[in-house]
């Protein structure tokens, strides 16, 4: 079991199911609304906890029925919610999903998420610099996560950065993580006027970088690896990215190696698939231990 604390959004998802996305000035007719616990933070707890590690989050959460909702959501997967702050006077953050055709298109209002300060992060630090691993978002404010990054290199804590939704980063937070996971347009717009296997090498070890349903890439002395991710059916795609965060997380801090943590975190994403909602298809290790085994 590792040791994790996850710093990052708490957010309900309030997901509308339809046969495709309305163009502009138009109104179609939705299948089903879906409201789920999710924000990238606290969906890469679960996806953490789910597969056995001792979680911590740390968050914001408002005084209201969603932020209740949260809380036991986090609970029921096993997360350790003693340094989830509840505040009065603001809302819980929420996400408003599409989704149709096969994907998802999301809006995000930040609400107790933009409560998440230096203070909050002090209040939890003992913990915090006990990790094997810190994660981090791109949904609570940048002055934060830099507070974190520069704390936690002071500490010698390693930290893993999921830099979504995109936004442009200092190169020395870069330099400080111990690992960044970029998709590929993340990373294009991260290191301008490189490409794939230049950023790769360049930061071997270090730029875990997504590539879809093709699998993940990474930089491994001067070489490229691409680990294949698990072709399966396509229910909804919310959350995959941060099974995928999660569970490559929890194979780091238990020791696995790179290649074997991105394979371990591919089941992880591709067992997410199946299912709506993106705490709701997040599976527990005996699902994903079955589908390793299943593809040797």
């Amino acid at each position: 079991m590792g040791h994790i604390s996850v710093i990052g959004s708490c957010n309900m998802d309030l997901t509308v199911e339809a046969d495709r996305r309305p163009l502009a000035g138009e109104t179609v007719m939705g299948k089903r609304l879906i409201v789920s616990p999710g924000g990238k933070g606290a969906n890469q707890a679960v996806a953490a906890a789910r597969l056995g590690e001792e979680v911590y989050m740390v968050g914001c959460v408002g005084h209201d029925a969603y932020g209740s909702l949260m809380l036991d959501a986090l609970k029921k997967s096993g997360v350790k919610t003693d340094y989830v702050s509840v505040l009065d006077g603001v809302d819980t953050g929420t996400a408003h999903i599409i989704l149709a055709e096969g994907d998802n298109s999301i809006i995000v209002l930040k609400g107790a998420n933009d409560r998440v300060s230096p203070q909050v992060v002090d209040e939890a630090f003992d913990i915090i610099r006990t990790s094997d691993l810190v994660m981090l978002q791109h949904e609570i404010p940048m002055d934060t996560i830099g507070y974190i990054i520069d704390r936690c290199y002071e500490e010698k804590v390693p930290v893993m950065l999921n830099p979504a939704p995109y936004m442009d980063i200092p190169k020395e937070w870069i330099d400080k993580v111990t690992y960044i996971t970029p998709n590929e347009h993340e990373a294009a717009l991260m290191f301008q006027g490189m490409d794939r296997d230049e950023i790769l090498k360049s930061h071997a070890g270090k730029v875990i970088m997504t590539v879809g349903s093709e699998g993940v890439l990474y930089g491994e002395g001067n070489e490229v690896v691409h680990v294949p991710g698990f072709h399966v059916p396509v229910v909804d795609t919310t959350g995959a990215g941060d099974t995928f965060n999660g569970a490559f997380a929890a194979g780091r801090a238990e020791g696995l190696s790179i290649r074997e943590a991105i394979r371990f975190a591919n089941a992880a994403a591709a067992l997410s698939v199946g299912k709506i909602g993106a705490q709701g298809g997040m599976p527990w290790r005996n699902e994903v231990e079955e589908m390793l085994s299943c593809k040797k």
